[in-house]
């Protein structure tokens, strides 16, 4: 699974200016058609897709042909169509695979919205704009066209419509997946966000677009679904039951790699307040806000664990024991949980020496808690358990506000504060290694 990614987070989102690109000679959008072997519906998907977007695309366009390894004639019509047709250039790719394509064009474009379509044109054209715009205006960082939206139109055989919802069923049981349809060949991302994330995506195949939405989602960023009415091709040449196996295979893959850990995901969050009105406000530390919002839906979580706990080992042993041993047991939670949801560390590193720290979070907590006991005890002494919950809570409350400061600022310092983040960062951060596709850059380059 590759990691060589840049460091620095993400920048904020902004809304693309008409002007901008089209002074710098880029255009704003570029259509990636990969294909293989496809001579005979290459040049109407091209010249359909061009003038469509010539009549209602409001911004500078490029369509791009990626014929990765074809053997017929595809080659020879995508540069008939580069050379013919403003706007459209092709690029040739020795090896098969239609993620190695859009890895490959997505990586080297100019343009800041990159967008591919299948070559069989299934999904209706009209649904483009819709797709687009919404990275355009910096709302969205990925967008997808769904097929199983409930004011989507689709045509197709009963096999396909069964191999489609039932991937998508194991996609949200195994990778928690949210997004409606994996599959659809209808698909944009900014270019910024592409140039973290590709290189992440380790398939070259089928399986790309979903890696790239599940490491997408699972980094917080903003995937736009948009309906579309789509039509099955009855003479699509996709081998369904090998396409299947790889993509469970893939699944496999990087579920195992999101269990461990191995993925730097955090690498690929927003900064909070994308929105030029909240970076305005001033004295708020960098991502306190949501840092917030997750200690206190973890610490919510935490301490109806704890009171089940404590109710539970009340049964056999004395009020201290009770709350030491349901205390203890929801630290231990409470710090894992943190350091993930709240503070946005990944990876085995440094977890030991979290939960220690979290440890000596946890003995004054205990103190803090058990001190109340005690003086409940003294004050009344035989309180009902009733009475035991509410000091408990009161308790829990003032340790929470402690906890989060000492979480903040001991055990998950933030980067820019000169702390670490539990051994995800090593040193200076590296730079993306070069990859076979590279070499094709300067080809690429000169197709412009």
């Amino acid at each position: 699974m590759r990691t060589d990614t840049p460091w620095s987070a993400l920048p904020a989102r902004d809304h693309l200016l008409a002007g901008e690109a089209d002074a710098a000679g880029a255009p704003v959008l570029d259509v990636v058609v990969p294909v293989y072997n496809e001579e005979k519906d290459l040049e109407p998907c091209v010249l359909r897709l061009h003038d469509h977007l010539a009549r209602t695309f409001p911004y500078a366009f490029r369509i791009t042909v990626a014929d990765n390894a074809s053997t017929d004639r595809t080659p020879e019509v995508a540069r008939r169509l580069a050379r013919t047709l403003p706007g459209v250039r092709s690029y040739r790719l020795e090896e098969k695979g239609r993620g190695r394509a859009l890895r490959t064009v997505w990586s080297h474009s100019d343009a800041p919205v990159l967008a591919y379509m299948d070559v069989d044109l299934s999904t209706d054209l009209n649904a483009l704009l819709p797709l687009v715009a919404p990275l355009i205006s910096g709302h969205s960082d990925l967008a997808i066209g769904s097929r199983l939206a409930r004011s989507s139109r689709v045509v197709r055989g009963t096999k396909r419509e069964f191999i489609s919802r039932a991937y998508n069923i194991i996609l949200r049981s195994s990778l928690a997946a949210r997004f409606s349809d994996a599959q659809c060949g209808f698909k944009a991302i900014r270019r910024e966000v592409a140039q973290r994330l590709l290189p992440m995506v380790e398939d070259t195949g089928w399986f790309f677009d979903t890696e790239l939405l599940v490491l997408a989602e699972r980094a917080g960023l903003r995937i736009h679904e948009v309906p579309v009415d789509w039509v099955d091709d009855p003479d699509s040449t996709v081998h369904i039951v090998r396409t299947a196996t790889e993509d469970l295979k893939g699944v496999w893959r990087v579920g195992r790699a999101l269990a461990v850990g191995a993925l730097p995901l955090d690498r690929l969050a927003r900064p909070f307040g994308d929105d030029p009105r909240d970076r305005g406000i001033g004295g708020v530390p960098r991502g306190l806000a949501r840092q917030l919002v997750g200690f206190c839906v973890v610490g919510a979580l935490s301490t109806l664990f704890y009171l089940g706990l404590y109710s539970l080992f009340r049964l056999g042993v004395g009020p201290q024991s009770a709350n030491g041993g349901a205390l203890l047991v929801s630290a231990v939670a409470n710090t894992s949980a943190n350091r993930r949801l709240t503070f946005g560390v990944r990876g085995r590193g440094g977890a030991v020496r979290h939960q220690a720290q979290g440890l000596v979070v946890f003995a004054i907590g205990l103190a803090l808690t058990s001190g109340s006991l005690a003086a409940l005890g003294a004050a009344s002494g035989s309180p009902s358990h009733s009475t035991e919950l509410a000091v408990l809570i009161a308790a829990n409350l003032a340790a929470t506000v402690l906890r989060f400061l000492l979480f903040r600022a001991w055990v998950f310092p933030d980067r820019d504060r000169g702390g670490d983040r539990g051994g995800d960062r090593s040193g200076d951060a590296p730079r993306p290694s070069a990859g076979p596709d590279d070499a094709n850059h300067h080809e690429l380059r000169n197709a412009r």
